[in-house]
């Protein structure tokens, strides 16, 4: 079986897939924006990958969510709870962690099922 790459760069790719199971990263746009902000569009950046690789929101396995600040944690559930359709939250954990760009506030990873 062969992995598919989409969008694939010398550093990263945005999406890879093995079979019916995809992996992918997505980092907030707006950098000088709230927490909640950069939730919102990190999710809506999620949602878009997923569907360029045949699956949806409700098919997520695992997700890892950084954050530049743990207590930026409330925020980020107030938007995820809103986001995720009810009775299909994946398996998740939060985690405080140094990012990449001093300006991103979350990352987030995820694994789907196509």
């Amino acid at each position: 079986m062969a992995i598919e790459r989409h969008g694939t760069t010398q550093r990263y790719s945005d999406i890879c897939a093995y079979g019916n199971t995809i992996y992918l990263v997505e980092t907030p746009q707006t950098l000088d924006a709230n927490v909640a902000t950069q939730t919102l569009e990190v999710l809506a950046g999620v949602e878009k990958l997923l569907e360029c690789a045949g699956s949806d929101k409700t098919r997520l396995l695992m997700v890892t969510i950084y954050l530049r600040d743990i207590d930026d944690m409330i925020a980020v559930n107030a938007v995820w709870d809103r986001w995720v359709p009810r009775g299909t939250a994946p398996a998740r954990v939060c985690v405080e962690a140094k990012l990449s760009n001093c300006d991103y506030l979350i990352e987030i990873a995820v694994v789907a099922a196509r």
